[in-house]
């Protein structure tokens, strides 16, 4: 096969308008080529690279439903939006993503209208989207249609709860995707997780909520009465089949789910559906982080942003070394904080969901009573840590320092307030970086800046 007609149906597409003119037969080759386009380029210029992999048939079923950029799609964070960059009129300047000059890794609205929502943190998608929904609701755009797509990782900040629980208020025209791979950067952990596990095990649950989803079809065209009765019995069906009442039903968000995120032709039906279902509503998606690439699929945590590599072998390929060099900074502090335990019963560590990223992993792996994993969780995890503190314990709260911004608040009054937590800040100075998150507490409160290389 040529270079020339390795894209069969992508090198036709430049814009969504292109994709709806694909037969639904066609959309899993479609979803193919995309998958290739990326692994192409990320492989060559670098990037981040199996959250993208994980949504590429997401990514056509959103585009290929709904009516982008009326529509108002805000990705989650921007890790996952390769895809939707390339079907949005990138496609022939992705090889610059990242690079000075070209365009943003990120969702980036002076870059697209496509781009409805510039991102950088997680867990911002439900409060903007929700946002705009209100907005076109007061401006009687009833039609318009307003969905965020975020991950389970991102689930775990407490924005995005204060975004479901307004929310679950307003009569706005809302979906929410979850796109749950039991991923951030490094394996999700906590409550949320388990209970999503819950939802997806539950053979029962899944085989009879397929049945309600036809009634509910059936009836609701009736009118408004037989819908709500509809409602009640599938509510009634979800809280007895699962351990515990509907999470995302409490928050009076309409669950539906959970669906295969890899099969793009039944996320195009349920999306179709979705789209006549007025109100806010939550779709429970199943993907794997680093689909299609085997190596990213088996090793989901390096393959997050590996850099350059062969995609045929999978080696990735390392800078050529001149010479002995000294060990990264983080993993300087992952040993260290394992030596002063030792020493220090007392001493605990604690990270936002970025263990692997600081080299707490490797406290953890030896420590698991004494390291914390909070999850994206900034402002909790340094509050938890001035917890710790006043009882005594000594706790090393390691965050990056871009990411401290969440938890400015909590380390300006809650640490200063009582016995300091100790706390890092990786890569303090960097350029581009918040370096206003440094000085002022690394003097009165205890954070210490720790400078890495360590991509994010």
């Amino acid at each position: 096969m040529t270079e020339e007609s390795k894209y069969r149906f992508l090198d036709n597409i430049n814009l969504p308008v292109d994709l709806k003119k694909v037969s639904e037969e066609d959309l899993a080759v479609v979803c193919d080529e995309l998958r290739d386009f990326i692994i192409d380029i990320v492989s060559v210029k670098g990037g981040h690279f199996g959250a993208s992999l994980g949504v590429v048939e997401l990514s056509v079923a959103l585009h290929y439903v709904f009516n982008t950029p009326y529509d108002q799609l805000v990705w989650d964070v921007g890790h996952q939006a390769y895809g939707h960059k390339i079907l949005t009129g990138r496609k022939d300047v992705f090889h610059t993503n990242r690079i000075h000059g070209g365009i943003s890794g990120f969702p980036k609205r002076k870059e697209s209208e496509y781009d409805t929502f510039g991102v950088g943190h997680s867990s911002t998608s439900i409060s903007a989207a929700l946002g705009m929904a209100v907005a076109s609701a007061y401006k009687g755009e009833t039609e318009r249609q307003h969905i965020a797509v975020i991950g389970d990782g991102s689930m775990t900040a407490g924005m995005a709860f204060e975004g479901m629980n307004h929310g679950g208020t307003e009569n706005s025209n809302l979906l929410v995707i979850l796109n749950d791979n039991c991923m951030a950067i490094d394996p999700n952990v906590g409550a949320l997780k388990e209970y999503l596990t819950d939802i997806t095990t539950s053979q029962t649950y899944n085989k009879v909520k397929d049945e309600v989803w036809k009634l509910l079809g059936k009836i609701s065209k009736f009118g408004p009465d037989a819908r709500t009765i509809v409602q009640k019995v599938e509510n009634g069906l979800k809280a007895t089949l699962l351990k515990q009442s509907n999470l995302f039903e409490s928050l009076n968000f309409r669950y539906f789910g959970p669906v295969d995120g890899h099969d793009v032709n039944r996320l195009v039906e349920v999306m179709r559906d979705l789209k006549n279902i007025p109100d806010p509503k939550i779709l429970h998606v199943l993907t794997v982080k680093g689909k299609g690439y085997k190596l990213a699929e088996l090793d989901q945590t390096l393959w997050h942003a590996p850099g350059l590599f062969d995609k045929v072998t999978g080696e990735i390929i390392k800078p050529v070394k001149k010479g002995p060099e000294p060990p990264k900074f983080q993993d300087v502090f992952g040993h260290t904080m394992v030596e002063l335990a030792k020493a220090n019963p007392k001493i605990m560590g604690i990270t936002p969901a970025m263990p692997s990223g600081c080299s707490l992993n490797i406290m953890m792996k030896e420590m698991p009573d004494r390291a914390f994993d909070v999850g994206i969780a900034e402002q909790h995890a340094v509050t938890f840590s001035a917890g710790l503190a006043t009882q005594g314990m000594v706790p090393f709260c390691n965050i990056y320092s871009s990411f401290m911004q969440r938890a400015y608040d909590q380390g300006n009054t809650r640490c200063g307030y009582t016995k300091p937590a100790r706390g890092i800040l990786l890569r303090p100075w960097r350029p581009g970086w918040c370096r206003w998150t440094n000085a002022p507490w690394r003097l009165r409160y205890g954070f210490l800046p720790l400078h890495t290389q360590h991509g994010c």
